[in-house]
């Protein structure tokens, strides 16, 4: 920078690349810009890591000048980015983009000739074709399995998103399961497969977390911001209360299939916000939680 007075403050941009170099830029992508930086050092909040990399830049200013922006960084990005799979959505589940919400479709869900069946189909032994590792190409959930999966599979690393419920929701659960564990009207933490947290304002408050036919009830408010953390290899799947930022719970256990992240909603809708990095204070969550009272596996 020419010799024009002291630095006052910095720039920095950065835009999102599918590459490892800056000439390699998502398509659309341009740079985005933060001004009035006063420290060496600057948290960038809100941006949605939906590229393998971001590409980074910074200079300095005052009153008089600027300097040439400094060689580009760019930096791999391993966020966690989902959206619905609309194809297992429940029938009376309405998927747009980032949030689903129940459209009740008269008693269509409610058929007792659907819980016949399902009771039935518990009851008997499966057939070679309706085994746990052909569910994957069953149709949409039904009955009383309001849910709805997400796209992607974790089979590794740490993993992050948040889930925020509309202001007229009445009951909603979430949290991860195995896809191939899940029928059509399985519900979420009723198997051996599928983890969840379960709040519920229909009648009385409540809140607990679910798995294998098991549940807890958590002592806390109901939260309006969810962040939920699962960490494949060491077995970790913790869910966040992010307005008083402080653990719901945690699970340990050791996951053994792809995981998808799994939501249920009755009465009101969702919506999840996904591509985030895993925040720092995760770290102090993971470490609190090995004192935590968890459910077995």
């Amino acid at each position: 920078m020419p010799d024009c007075g002291p630095i006052e403050h910095y720039e920095l941009e950065y835009r999102k690349t599918n590459g490892d170099a800056a000439l390699r830029v998502a398509a659309g992508a341009c740079w985005e810009k933060i001004h009035d930086i006063k420290e060496p050092h600057v948290t960038v909040s809100g941006v949605k890591f939906d590229s393998d990399f971001i590409v980074v830049r910074v200079r300095a200013r005052n009153k008089t000048a600027a300097s040439e922006f400094s060689d580009p960084v760019t930096l791999e990005t391993r966020a966690f980015n989902f959206e619905f799979d609309a194809a297992t959505a429940h029938a009376e589940l309405r998927v747009q983009g980032d949030t689903v919400t129940w459209e009740p479709q008269g008693v269509k869900g409610h058929d007792p000739r659907l819980r016949a069946k399902e009771n039935k189909s518990r009851s008997a032994t499966p057939s070679p074709s309706k085994t746990a590792g052909s569910r994957a190409g069953r149709d949409r959930f039904a009955g009383e399995s309001y849910t709805v999966l997400g796209d992607q599979e974790m089979t590794d690393s740490c993993h992050y998103w948040q889930l925020c419920p509309l202001a007229d929701w009445k009951s909603f659960s979430a949290g991860v399961a195995y896809r191939t564990s899940l029928g059509r009207f399985d519900q979420l933490g009723k198997n051996s497969g599928s983890w969840c947290l379960h709040a519920s304002q229909w009648l009385q408050t409540s809140l607990s977390v679910k798995h294998n036919n098991r549940a807890k009830a958590l002592d806390s408010p109901l939260p309006q911001r969810i962040g939920i953390y699962c960490d494949y290899n060491n077995g970790d799947l913790l869910f966040i209360d992010l307005d008083r930022l402080r653990l719901l719970h945690s699970f340990k256990t050791k996951f053994s299939q792809p995981l998808v992240p799994a939501f249920t909603v009755w009465c009101g809708g969702i919506t999840i916000k996904t591509g985030l990095q895993v925040p720092s204070f995760v770290g102090n969550f993971l470490s609190s939680s090995r004192s935590a009272s968890n459910l077995s596996q």
